[in-house]
């Protein structure tokens, strides 16, 4: 158990470092395994390419299931027992729950195969880590199409070079390199990235491959890109390249800033510019030079430019045919035409135009009607003009278009705010209007007769017995107030008489009024006799004494008084004998307590 489970981390470990090593995925690694065992095991079933087989490897445990894949059909259908079984034979297989038209998995055990089985599964393993490897490169490498990048040589001989780019070999012909240059292995170089494709073999993939190169003109413009700023920030921007790798490249530049100009900046002061881009243009015996050219909408004018550093004398210039002849003079033509022609031929590529060059004697024994530069230049500065006021002009009528837009548009906003305005006047209006007419309508209803509003009945109080007047609670204590009362006043008038004795005595009326009739308080008094009282208190109302009631005599009243007693003598010793009574009939359980407020001590 311990010596399998080492042989799974040691299997598992070695998976982890082909990955590493190569630069895949686990992923990759484990799928690059099992189509090779999947092959081998196709080649040693030895029943033709067309046998199914899966496999599947646990990246984590080594474990690799791997099985052939046959078709269940019946025994009287049976073509090729090589795809396809019965049931009965699945059943012998352990096929248990087998019915016709499955898939029945046949196991094979990988310690089963043979050594050459092995040898094979190597072999196709390397092979699909190698498609991997490449497939993973397209990947990588599929974005940097038209990028500079650096390689490091790691083989160099007469015919090829071959470069590593990060975990990638390339290899760089002598039609890639630059004139007669050189390199050792562990130089430092730069390649130009000119595609990436995906190749065959016998129709089959390969994989992409990756395509370097040090001699195109890609290569020269990143190499103006990096040098000079002018171009990385967009003020001169390259309008074409024409270039033989080792001998001779042109450049045509064009400024976007009036304030620039775009030969100078690239050629730089003194040359130093250019003469770093060149230095990095091989290292053979033979420089390649470049010439940097302003560019023209002016067809005669770029093509004198194109030609330099032979200065032309005119143009005749064929637009239809796209072709032009170039007119210098005499003893200039190898100059013009430069080494190998390339001179001429590259001012062609760059203009776009078909070009012959001919001395200033030959194109007159020609006949050749030319137009002199002078008045090319003349004529393109004045195309420049043309141009210049038709822009100036586009620009102006952009501004009036604009500005008659932004008028348009404000006269629009103010029209809408006055719209605005006139629907909120109304509105106002309308509110007003409205306002008035609820104050007209406030002071007519104020002009008209109020109605009196009903008067609000105030609820019932609740009556309480003090409240009520004394005669109607106990008429016998108001009988008996009066006659104290009249015995007062009688008191006071015998008082002012012994004051002022000598005084005429003035016959007094003494008015008694009350607020009862005899009959009244007769009734009153029979009733209170006759009533017992309703509360439950067992105390004895408190008994009024002598002292409290005084039985004082009145005076004397002059016979020219006219009043009428309250009582009659016998009335009153009805009351007193009443008073003095003891009812025995009275149940002392009943309690008085309640009548107390009629008995206080001051004998109201």
């Amino acid at each position: 158990m311990a010596k399998k489970q080492a042989e799974t981390i040691k299997f598992v470990d070695a998976l982890r470092e082909v990955a590493d090593t190569k630069g895949l995925s686990d992923e990759a690694v484990v799928g690059a395994l099992e189509e090779a065992i999947i092959r081998a095991y196709i080649k040693y079933l030895g029943g033709g390419d067309d046998a199914v087989v899966t496999c599947h490897v646990d990246p984590e445990t080594g474990k690799i299931d791997l099985a052939q894949i046959k078709k269940v059909v019946e025994e009287k259908d049976l073509v090729d027992d090589y795809l396809e079984i019965t049931p009965e034979d699945a059943k012998e297989l352990g096929g248990k729950k087998v019915k016709v038209g499955d898939d029945f998995a046949i196991p094979c055990a990988v310690d089963e195969l043979s050594k050459i089985t092995a040898l094979a599964i190597r072999t196709n393993f390397r092979v699909k880590l190698a498609e991997a490897e490449r497939t993973a490169l397209y990947k990588v490498y599929k974005d940097h199409i038209g990028e500079m990048m650096v390689g490091t040589v790691e083989k160099a001989d007469d015919r090829n070079v071959t470069i590593m780019i990060g975990r990638t070999s390339i290899e760089l012909t002598r039609h890639e390199l630059i004139g007669d240059e050189y390199f050792r292995v562990g130089d430092q170089i730069k390649v130009y990235i000119q595609e990436v494709r995906t190749a065959s073999i016998d129709g089959k993939d390969k994989g992409p491959q990756i395509q370097a190169t040090r001699s195109s003109e890609g290569f020269l413009k990143r190499l103006f890109e990096e040098e000079i700023h002018e171009i990385y920030e967009g003020s001169v921007v390259i309008k074409a390249i024409a270039r033989k790798a080792g001998v001779r490249s042109k450049v045509a530049v064009a400024s976007m800033n009036e304030d620039i100009d775009a030969t100078g900046a690239c050629i730089g002061q003194g040359g130093s510019r250019i003469q770093r881009i060149v230095s990095q243009l091989g290292n053979g015996k033979g420089k390649e030079k470049i010439d940097v050219v302003n560019y023209s909408d002016n067809a005669g004018l770029f093509i004198l430019e194109s030609v330099r550093p032979v200065q032309a004398l005119g143009v005749k210039v064929n637009e239809e045919e796209k072709t032009a002849v170039v007119v210098i003079r005499d003893g200039d033509l190898p100059l013009g035409l430069g080494k190998s022609r390339a001179n001429i031929d590259l001012a062609g590529k760059l203009t776009g135009y078909k070009l012959e060059i001919l001395e200033e004697s030959k194109a007159n024994a020609l006949g050749v009607e030319f137009t002199p530069a002078a008045d090319i230049q003349h004529a393109a500065e004045e195309e420049k003009k043309l141009a210049e006021r038709a822009a100036l002009i586009r620009k102006t009528e952009e501004e009036a278009a604009r500005r008659a837009e932004e008028a348009a548009k404000k006269k629009a906003a103010e029209e809408e705010a006055q719209r605005l305005a006139a629907l909120a006047a109304e509105e106002e209006a309308k509110r007003l209007a409205a306002e008035e007419a609820a104050k007209e309508e406030e002071a007519a209803a104020q002009q008209q007769p109020q109605q009196p509003k009903p008067e609000k009945v105030a609820p019932k109080a609740a009556a309480r017995p003090e409240d009520f007047p004394l005669e109607a609670t106990n008429p016998a204590a108001a009988a008996l107030r009066a006659v104290e009362l009249a015995k007062q006043q009688a008191a006071k008038a015998a008082e002012e008489e012994a004051v002022a004795p000598e005084a005429e005595e003035q016959p007094v009326k003494t008015d008694v009024k009350t607020t009862t009739t005899l009959a009244d308080l007769e009734a009153g008094l029979n009733a209170s006799r006759d009533k017992k009282p309703a509360s439950q208190s067992k105390k004895r109302p408190r008994k009024i004494t002598e002292d409290e009631v005084k039985h004082d005599v009145a005076p004397t009243v002059s016979s020219t008084v006219n009043a009428m007693p309250v009582y009659t003598e016998e009335e009153l010793s009805e009351i007193e004998a009443e008073e003095n009574a003891v009812y025995d009939d009275v149940d002392d359980d009943v309690d008085y307590s309640e009548y107390d407020q009629y008995y206080d001590d001051d004998g109201k």
